[in-house]
């Protein structure tokens, strides 16, 4: 033989340029829907795993581990209880806490949650490698008023400085249950950080006790119009509870040992987690679903290369007198083989690489846009190992497949390849 089996391999799919094309295309889709759900799967585990970092602890009432992370981090869901001012006031003052951070929810605006805290929030607050909030305009909230707020609502709303807000009590859409006659001001918009935060509106504590003067009973008391602005900022503004306080240890070793006090000892009962724990056993509670994506990505897969093989097999009668003629012009039983196996592989390698330069391409064309327009950030969604290993394994399985149309058409080849049917 003159040519090489991979040259011949090659033009013998320049021939069939149609099918292999489709043939590509079909494993390159495949390819990349399964490295788009395994780096989407592993982006979301990185964007949870640093929504928080630099935290030790998270305390809250009873109301279990998975959910108390939720509201409290996540922004999902409703704290059951809350902590009382005199427990957090004890919790701050164990000689083992370096800071703590109380956070107050259940207000919101157009959709947004609306988190009452301190100026510690700011300082203290870390996400991913413990990177710090930042301001990209104005300042932290100072006056009784003010409202800093996370990147994707000031984009959303398309909100500025100065913007005046009205806080709405509780989740509902508003209307009726809106504090109109406190509104806050915009005074600092934050960075994206691909976190809750961007979703949040920042009060102060102070000013979250000040709005629900007149609510004690959940709904807005017809006497509260009377109570001036001055006269709430006369008040003891105090919060009387807080829906969850974030911990910073003097020591991390002793995180086990602190939790354990607050879990059994303090003078009521709360509930402390370790956020990395948390985040654990939430993902083992997601594993199921994980597994399943990955199933059904696999199954995409394997139904790709099921093309490969339906596109020999099926062009295996209009090449019979072909592989005849190669037969009668030297071609050995072994060349015939590895012609249509190097043909398998070859589809299957470059259906596979087309698939994850394809996948790469639209997480590269994504990616800004979701940072820029919701601030969430795709991490870890760069080529890697498990390209590799997908590519050399759609390659191998595409080899074998092709060991089966390969070993009928050595059958074939001398049987009927020349023959003339009148």
């Amino acid at each position: 033989m003159g040519v090489s089996i991979l040259g011949l391999a090659w033009r013998s799919l320049m021939n069939r340029k149609v099918s292999a094309f489709l043939t590509v295309f079909a494993i390159a889709l495949s390819v990349a829907l399964f490295l788009g759900v395994e780096k989407a799967r592993n982006a979301a585990k990185s964007g949870f795993d640093n929504t928080i970092s630099g935290t030790e602890l998270i305390v809250g009432a009873p109301s279990g581990q998975i959910n108390l992370l939720l509201y409290s981090v996540f922004r999902l869901g409703n704290a059951t209880a809350e902590i009382s001012w005199r427990a957090y006031q004890e919790l701050d003052a164990r000689e083992d806490v370096a800071w703590t951070v109380p956070i107050s929810l259940g207000d919101s605006h157009r959709g947004y949650r609306v988190l009452g805290t301190n100026l510690g929030y700011f300082e203290h607050y870390k996400y991913g490698q413990r990177q710090p909030l930042v301001l990209s305009e104005g300042r932290e909230f100072d006056d009784l008023f003010d409202a800093v707020l996370g990147a994707e609502v000031a984009k959303a709303l398309g909100y500025g400085l100065e913007t005046p807000i009205v806080i709405t009590h509780g989740l509902g859409a508003g209307g009726l249950t809106d504090h109109t006659d406190r509104p806050f001001r915009v005074v600092g918009i934050l960075r994206p950080t691909g976190t809750p935060v961007d979703q949040t509106i920042h009060i102060s504590l102070e000013a979250m006790t000040a709005i629900h003067v007149g609510w004690e009973t959940g709904t807005r008391n017809p006497l509260t119009d009377s109570i001036t602005e001055d006269m709430i900022r006369s008040f003891d503004l105090t919060p009387k509870t807080v829906t969850a306080v974030l911990v910073g240890l003097k020591n991390r070793s002793t995180v086990l040992r602190t939790r354990r006090a607050i879990n059994t000892r303090m003078s009521e009962p709360l509930l402390a987690i370790i956020p990395g724990q948390a985040l654990a056993e939430l993902w083992q509670v997601m594993s199921t679903a994980e597994r399943v994506l990955l199933a059904i990505s696999a199954f995409v897969i394997a139904v790709g290369l099921v093309s490969i093989l339906t596109s020999i097999l099926t062009s295996l009668n209009e090449r019979r007198r072909e592989m005849s003629i190669l037969r009668a012009t030297g071609a050995r039983p072994w060349h015939i083989f590895t012609l249509l196996v190097a043909e398998a592989a070859a589809l299957g390698f470059i259906g596979a690489i087309l698939g994850a330069i394809l996948i790469q391409a639209i997480f590269a064309i994504a990616a800004p846009i979701l940072a820029a327009q919701y601030g969430v950030a795709l991490m870890s969604t760069g080529p890697g190992l498990v390209d590799l290993y997908t590519i050399g394994v759609v390659t191998v399985a595409a080899f074998v497949l092709g060991i089966w149309p390969a070993l009928t058409a050595l059958r074939r080849s001398l049987a009927d390849g020349l023959t003339v049917k009148l």
